[in-house]
């Protein structure tokens, strides 16, 4: 019988503590597990071993934890945590920005971690598979295509991290229904747990490349105490409410709450 070998995770931390934890856990969950104290050991290690998963601090001495996502992500698509003491918004938008697939804020807890661990790896390598056949999704300009994982909106290329082109891809699978963020948490990231603020900014990253006025969208639409709704049709009437729309369904345009 094949078995599957191990996923290897490089963990790259600064503090012996919090790494020695961290690697004790995802040894124990049946990881490999290699570790690197600094940017450059990292890149180096990372080039050497191939990782499926990098866990990364923001935080590191010299080159910082943002600096190397991006080299990283130049060289392949590994999967990155970022683990941060730091819970500023910026911060994090600017993790998710340049590709890191979660991002988890100091103290927390490693069990939690690694179950984190777990659902980027399972959501990476069911990207991994060979998808079938699928035709390009088409809505208000936007054109998509799931199987070159390409984008464009009236026929300029869209530049989206790897987690946006999912979002909209979703979205577009599902006009005129209202998602909630659960949900997309669930179905777009794969995870049953998490930070639900992650949803928030993908949703407003994304508006900022698609909507013609990303301060009062016409397509990625807010749902008051669900969600969002992909609309394709006519832009919002007085009030915020679209023609046809229905009781419970209106929005403040460019609110994320």
């Amino acid at each position: 019988m094949h078995t599957e070998p191990p996923a290897r995770v490089l963990v790259v931390d600064d503090d012996p503590t919090v790494a020695e934890v961290v690697a004790g856990y995802l040894g124990r969950a049946g990881f490999t597990v290699d570790r690197a104290a600094d940017g450059p050991a990292a890149l180096e290690l990372a080039a050497a071993v191939r990782p499926d998963l990098v866990l990364l601090d923001l935080m590191l001495p010299g080159m910082d934890g943002l600096e190397v996502c991006r080299r990283l992500r130049a060289g392949g698509p590994v999967p990155v945590i970022m683990l941060t003491a730091r819970g500023d918004e910026e911060d994090r938008i600017l993790g998710l920005e340049i590709g890191a697939d979660d991002y988890v804020t100091k103290p927390f807890s490693p069990r939690e971690l690694v179950l984190r661990a777990e659902a980027v790896l399972r959501r990476a390598r069911s990207l991994a598979a060979v998808p079938p056949p699928a035709p390009a999704l088409r809505a208000a300009g936007i054109v998509l295509d799931p199987v070159a994982r390409q984008a464009t909106k009236d026929g300029v290329p869209l530049a989206l991290t790897l987690r946006e082109f999912d979002l909209l891809a979703f979205l577009l699978r599902n006009p005129g229904r209202a998602c909630g963020r659960e949900e997309l948490m669930q179905r777009v990231w794969g995870w049953e747990f998490g930070d639900l603020s992650t949803v928030t900014v993908h949703v407003r990253r994304l508006r900022a490349k698609i909507e013609d006025d990303p301060a009062r969208p016409r397509f990625i639409r807010t749902v008051w105490g669900v969600g969002y709704r992909f609309e394709a049709g006519d832009p919002p009437g007085p009030g915020g409410t679209a023609p046809g729309g229905g009781a419970g369904l209106s929005e403040e345009a460019g609110t994320d709450a």
